[in-house]
């Protein structure tokens, strides 16, 4: 059987490997091409986002800036290095946030919990608006 002669040696193979493995820049592996408060980058937000302050009440039932709100089944809060954060693990603590809500039900769709640096930056915020009322938003007479 013939066969044909290899075209490198191995070590010049792993030499050109190596090499090319140097040209790579550091920053495009996954883990640090990712913006984060942590690298001093900043996310873009949606420009429909508004700022405010998140208080999470329970999976469903959550406050921003002090006015209560539902949050939509398919809701998600992404932390600061924008990682999915489950609800059930910040029952009770408090974020400053960038949040969309659905225009249809008015309920809370997407929450990310901001940094430093994306806190410093302007975004319009507060009155929260939806198309429903709570039992407890009437006052009694």
């Amino acid at each position: 059987m013939t066969r044909c002669p290899p075209l490198l040696s191995r070590r010049a193979l792993r030499a050109t490997l190596l090499a090319l493995c140097a040209l790579v820049p550091f920053a495009a592996s996954p883990a640090l091409a990712q913006t984060n408060g942590e690298l001093g980058g900043v996310r873009t937000f949606p420009e429909q986002a508004r700022r405010g302050t998140l208080t999470v009440l329970s999976t469903v039932d959550a406050q921003i800036d002090g006015n209560p709100v539902r949050m939509a089944p398919g809701m998600r809060l992404f932390s600061p290095q924008n990682s999915l954060v489950m609800l059930h693990s910040v029952i009770g603590k408090q974020y400053t946030v960038n949040y969309r809500m659905e225009t249809s039900t008015g309920m809370l769709h997407t929450a990310w919990i901001l940094t430093a640096a994306e806190i410093a930056l302007p975004r319009a915020g507060g009155g929260v608006q939806r198309n429903f009322r709570f039992e407890s938003d009437t006052t009694p007479r």
